[in-house]
């Protein structure tokens, strides 16, 4: 399975943060009196959009000077619970260091905010690896709609189906295959089961990147050569 560009999800795919982000949504639905978010609303939200997420969590309909000021307090507070304990998951920057031995382009697709992103990023010490970054805020629909997944292929030169995508949640995996890409999921926070429930089926699941070049990804390894 050769490709010609690569495109990771960055919340849950390339870096172990959802529990920062759960327990930033804790801190927030108390302080506003809701309630704590279920298996089956997490899949529902995770890898949208907040102006498509704070709608669902409070669920009524929010001008957008609510959703800004929500998902302000919201995001302040997964940067501050997640400064200095970020790890990207394993096998992530030997897959990196593998696609840039082949010269091949790789872009995010992230419904991370502008903050997030180069909070996650400069907290993996990654930033100046993972420069092309398409976000949802930039393209007419998130996720689940193929939109941010286009314009990152975009952004590499790259044909969609040409592209490998990685996700780990399921609107994310939707996304991905409505692009038109093949789609490797990880089950970093979903299990297959909970993916298949939601009627995200991914061309293959893996457990972390060093599973993806044993099995899927081995032509990157360099015994493969």
């Amino acid at each position: 399975m050769n490709a010609k560009g690569f495109i990771f999800d960055l919340d849950g795919t390339i870096v172990d943060n959802m529990p920062h982000h759960i327990r930033a949504f804790d801190i927030f639905l108390e302080r506003h009196g809701l309630p704590a978010l279920t298996c089956e609303m997490r899949a529902r939200i995770d890898g949208k959009r907040n102006r498509d997420i704070f709608p669902l969590i409070f669920g009524r309909a929010l001008g957008d000077e609510d959703i800004r000021r929500f998902a302000d307090e919201k995001e302040r507070l997964y940067r501050e619970l997640s400064r200095g304990r970020l790890t990207p998951h394993r096998g992530f920057v030997t897959l990196l260091d593998a696609i840039d031995t082949y010269g091949l382009p790789v872009a995010l697709a992230t419904s991370a905010p502008a903050e997030n992103v180069e909070h996650t990023l400069a907290e993996l010490g990654l930033r100046d690896r993972l420069r092309a970054v398409m976000r949802s805020d930039l393209v007419p629909q998130g996720k689940p709609h193929p939109d941010v997944f286009l314009g990152a292929a975009r952004l590499l030169g790259v044909p969609a189906p040409e592209c490998v995508a990685f996700e780990d949640a399921p609107m994310g995996v939707v996304a991905a295959k409505a692009a038109g890409m093949t789609c490797i999921a990880l089950t970093t926070n979903f299990s297959v089961d909970a993916l298949h429930a939601h009627d995200a089926v991914p061309h293959y699941a893996v457990a972390d990147f060093e599973e993806y070049l044993a099995g899927p990804g081995a032509w990157l390894r360099p015994t493969a050569r």
